[in-house]
């Protein structure tokens, strides 16, 4: 028999086995456009190096003036195209060897500011025979799509709108004129363009388009940047900036380009840093003679300093000392918001961006003809082409699952959506001794209306089978009267089932305490809800909040009886899910959150988790792996046959969080641990796996051609499959419209089966995804992910939560966790994950629901 390594190192990916033949049949659009390409184009890779270094929002801008300067010496009347970095590709061989050619070219930075010169060094790097992605879309070979010819196409459709518009990765973004205009916070506005990306599918060469948003920096001078951001009314000649609010200007303005007004050339510079000491005491030499920055800015410019006493923006290079006034300094237009919105800058985006799908495919269809597509002349040089119309697809909508619920009572979910009124959860849980704790102050969360809540929760949870005894234990407490109060709770002996916690409105901070000692340090649920929600009483709130509380404390709220049905489940099925949650940027060196959930019931209804921690360097790239899978897997394995008292025979995983150029790193890797793990446990145990991954990071929309085939939003309908026209040509994958639209228009989610070693016929997997898309057990709704694909995301989010409010989330903490040393830095990982980890009894209940 092979080992586990053997059968991992003979992997491939899946391939297409048929289409879904379940369901009816529905008519679409999909927001894809059909290209043509000449396959007899061969494009030409050259290498740029710039000196000096040019800064980024310049290089399109100085290698466009490159080749119109050479265009009929070195680029041969061709058009080349360029990514923005260091490539650039030529539809025509360059008179240029493999040892550099240096060019000189000059460039203004804008109309007012003096030209700079540049070298450009270009060398030949290679070709790329576009023939080669013919055979593959033909059919004629099964293999890897050649990606290098795919990132061609990608980088020459979006080069001709780059001139025109700001480019942000794989989109290009228009200023907003006059009405167009959205504020999104005190200085952030919403910017609208279009996403494009280059695809291979079943009917060829495509591009997908999606329309995009994104907050950008209002243009405006950086002093008034300073009041809005500290709410300053009246802003006297005399303000001086607090050590604390220099610290969070100085993070807010970091790396933002500014332009100056005291000079005729409006040169820009970049924001490295903002001074300790004020504009008038800070003091450097000029002819001998030392003089401030007040002082120079006087005789220079004959400029009077209004505002002495703020700190100056240290702009880059950094080594040089350039020191700029505050108050002579503008934000530069077109300058992408990085940063984490903040909740009303977030709230603002969604209401403005939530669009109902025929005004979203109107909104598509106005960005295809606006990035000009028909009249771009790069794309001819290449030999492509791209159609106008969006391409109509044929999907299938398959019957939902019927929800079993306690003495055989049955619902059936229809379109996304059921009704349990009347019946009983599957497997009630009962709260025998359960604690009120409430944060806001007496005169603000009333006795009389948490005793009212209360007993709405025993007269609402009675009817849906639980037996909930009046709160033994209710107090008023402040967040630092936490540990005490759990100490007096105790002291009655009896097990305490449940907490329950009134907070004030985004109280994050008392949350997490709540969470961290109650359930990482004692292993007792809790539930929190904001006081907003106290009242009036209202039956769905109660009624969301119960199946929250029994899935917590051990019960099952409902189960999808057709799940059973599969022949699948004829032997034991453990079902995984798996995410890996990576820092945002600017949040330094601070660790990777893995989780990884699995099924402990015969329902796949109950989950039990595993979490551990990943260091990263604090670079944008982080390892998608999950390094610790094999020790996780086997974990939950034995939890797995604890609870159930038998080996699960077949192993089903969800994998959340991978992009397409790691699918097959991933699944190396991962599989062959999760072999390992079984091999671990008992020689000869290798049940088969089926690794899926879920994706949602994706840009595909889909919109019926027919209104009345759409739900009540005007969306496909909950259980739309799609695995014809716009899925791979080689690989079995497939996108699920899984739940009903509520705001704006729905992504269905995209699966790619990555690995079938359970030889599941289609129509089996699309059932079973959408089956496990109904047992989330928040809501009396299927969800747009399998539930233990969201319990997992849920997971690491809970573990992120518990790191933010960790000693671990200090600047110097954050900073000393990644060591030189990798021993070192696995022990400080160790530390970490031990004081922010549940509790081990913790782990074994659906805490993070």
């Amino acid at each position: 028999m092979a080992t586990a390594y053997e059968k991992t190192q003979n992997l491939k990916l899946a391939p297409r086995r048929g289409v879904c033949k379940d369901g009816r049949e529905v008519h679409l659009y999909a927001n894809f456009n059909r290209m043509k390409f000449d396959s007899r184009v061969t494009a030409y890779h050259y290498d740029l190096d710039i000196e000096p270094t040019c800064p980024k929002f310049l290089r399109r801008k100085l290698i466009h003036e490159f080749a119109q300067k050479y265009k009929s010496t070195v680029f041969k009347n061709a058009l080349p195209v360029y990514d923005g970095n260091k490539n650039l590709y030529s539809s025509v061989e360059l008179p240029v060897g493999s040892d550099p050619t240096v060019l000189d070219v000059s460039l203004c930075e804008s109309e007012e500011s003096k030209s700079r010169d540049y070298k450009i060094k270009i060398k030949y790097a290679a070709h790329i025979d576009m023939s080669c992605l013919e055979q593959v879309l033909r059919g004629d070979g099964y293999g890897d799509v050649p990606q290098e010819t795919l990132l061609v196409a990608d980088i020459v459709i979006r080069y001709f709108p780059s001139l025109r518009f700001v480019v942000a990765g794989k989109s290009v973004y228009q200023p907003p004129q006059g009405r167009d205009k959205y504020q999104l916070g005190d200085s952030t506005e919403l910017w609208k363009g279009a996403y494009t990306s280059v695809r291979p599918t079943l009917w060829g060469l495509a591009m997908n388009i999606d329309e995009s948003h994104t907050a950008f920096y209002e243009a405006q001078p950086v002093l008034d940047f300073m009041t809005k951001t500290f709410k300053l009314n009246n802003l006297t000649n005399n303000y001086t900036l607090k050590d604390s609010d220099r610290m969070v200007l100085k993070k807010e303005l970091k790396y933002l380009k500014v332009t100056v007004r005291h000079q005729a050339h409006k040169r820009q510079y970049r924001v490295e840093d903002l001074t300790k000491l004020p504009a008038n005491r800070i003091h450097f030499d000029v002819n001998g003679k030392k003089t401030s920055i007040v002082d120079y800015f006087q005789s220079q410019y004959n400029y009077r300093i209004q505002f002495p006493n703020l700190p100056c923006l240290w702009v880059s290079p950094k080594a040089k000392n350039t020191f700029l006034p505050i108050e002579v300094c503008d934000i530069v237009e077109g300058q992408r918001c990085v940063r984490k919105l903040t909740d009303v800058e977030t709230r603002t985006m969604i209401r403005a961006t939530a669009k109902k799908p025929h005004i979203r495919k109107q909104g598509i269809d106005e960005q295809t003809k606006l990035m000009g597509f028909q009249r771009d002349p790069h794309l001819r040089q290449f030999g492509l082409s791209v159609d106008n119309n969006m391409v109509q697809v044929k999907g299938r909508v398959i019957q939902p699952p019927k929800m079993g619920y306690a003495n055989q009572q049955s619902v059936q979910a229809q379109g996304g959506v059921w009704d349990s009124r009347g019946k009983s959860f599957y497997n009630p849980a009962h709260i025998r001794n359960w604690a009120v704790l409430m944060f806001p102050p007496q005169n603000h969360c009333r006795t009389e209306d948490v005793k009212a809540f209360c007993d709405a929760l025993i007269k609402f949870g009675g009817q849906n089978g639980m037996k909930i005894n009046q709160p033994g234990f209710v107090k008023y407490l402040r967040e630092h009267d936490i540990e005490r109060v759990l100490q007096e709770m105790k002291r009655n002996g009896q097990p305490i089932d449940l907490v329950y916690c009134i907070l004030p409105r985004n109280s994050s901070v008392a949350y997490q305490r709540v969470k961290h000692v109650f359930e990482n340090q004692n292993a007792i649920s809790t539930q929190c809800m904001e006081m907003r929600n106290l009242k009036p009483v209202k039956p769905q709130t109660v009624g969301n909040i119960l199946q929250k509380i029994n899935a917590k404390i051990g019960g099952t709220n409902t189960i999808a009886v057709d799940l059973m049905s599969i022949p699948l489940f004829k032997k034991p099925v453990i079902i995984f899910g798996a995410d890996n949650a990576h820092p945002a940027q600017g949040e330094g060196n601070k660790p990777s959150v893995a989780a990884v959930v699995a099924s402990v019931d015969k329902f796949a209804c109950r989950y039990t988790t595993q979490t551990s921690l990943q260091a990263t360097d604090g670079k944008k790239t982080h390892s998608p792996i999950i390094e610790q899978m094999q020790e996780m897997v086997k974990k939950l394995l034995i939890k797995f046959y604890q609870t159930v008292k038998v080996k699960p025979q077949r192993i089903i995983f969800y994998r959340d969080g991978i992009s397409e150029g790691q699918f097959y790193h991933v699944m190396m890797y991962e599989v062959d641990a999760i072999r390992k793990a079984c091999a671990s446990l008992e020689q000869g145990y290798q049940p088969p796996i089926t690794f899926i991954v879920a994706q949602k990071r994706h840009h595909t929309r889909l919109f019926v051609q027919n209104p009345r085939d759409g739900d009540r939003s005007g969306n496909v309908p909950a259980g739309t499959v799609v695995d014809t026209g716009i899925v791979s040509p080689v690989e079995f994958d497939f996108y699920l419209n899984s739940h009903q639209g509520i705001q704006g228009t729905n992504k269905p989610a995209k699966y790619h089966v990555l690995l079938d070693e359970n030889q599941m016929p289609v129509d089996m997997v699309t059932k079973l995804t959408y089956g496990l898309c109904h047992v989330y057990a928040r809501c009396t709704r299927s969800v747009s992910v399998p539930a233990p694909t969201y319990y997992a995301r849920l997971a690491t989010d809970r573990g992120r939560t518990h790191l933010n409010s960790s000693k671990w989330d200090s600047s110097d903490g954050a900073s000393s966790i990644v060591s030189s040393d990798r021993e070192e830095t696995q022990r400080n990982l160790a530390e970490i994950i031990k004081d922010i980890s549940p509790h081990e009894a913790t782990k074994n209940k659906m805490y993070w629901i």
